[in-house]
């Protein structure tokens, strides 16, 4: 396949957040109890995101939280399938990891269930050091609310 014609975008404003959706649920396991709203809040939260585009059709992206300096985390990482084992992948991860708000990170870190093969070919290492993760319990946002201090009462006098 020619891909010439594809483009690689940094405006997460110009993505049509119900394509990405359907990218994600068409081809990531992972993201099969997603929704619109959370999505929504995810890329607004994330920065840079990359868009990878074969015209007017969304065939993948990637996206980055970030301190800037020290540490960063990529999240889905998806090419559509009928566009893997093309290099887009390799690509997009590289795009995102080139960006100016990632390029000079210490340390860039990412979660993935099989490709790690993938992510070593483009210089990932596994690190057995990080292996913790807290999952939030509380089942609702209301429930966080009642458990947490009033933020705006807090001082650092206390």
């Amino acid at each position: 396949m020619d891909c010439s014609h594809i483009k690689f975008c940094t405006d997460k404003e110009k993505i049509d957040l119900e394509k990405l959706l359907a990218l994600y649920q068409k081809n990531a396991f992972w993201t099969k109890n997603r929704n619109l709203e959370d999505l929504t809040i995810a890329i607004a939260h994330s920065n840079p995101v990359i868009s990878v585009w074969d015209h007017q059709k969304l065939i993948g992206s990637a996206r980055a939280t970030s301190d800037g300096i020290y540490r960063a985390t990529i999240w889905d990482v998806v090419i559509d399938g009928e566009y893997q084992g093309l290099g887009l992948g390799r690509k997009l991860v590289e795009t995102l990891i080139s960006h100016p708000l990632l390029n000079r990170v210490e340390r860039i870190y990412l979660t993935t269930t099989h490709q790690q093969k993938f992510y070593q070919r483009i210089g990932f290492v596994e690190n057995e050091t990080t292996t913790m993760v807290l999952y939030n319990t509380y089942p609702n946002p209301e429930d966080l609310k009642q458990n947490s201090p009033n933020w705006e009462e807090i001082s650092l006098n206390r």
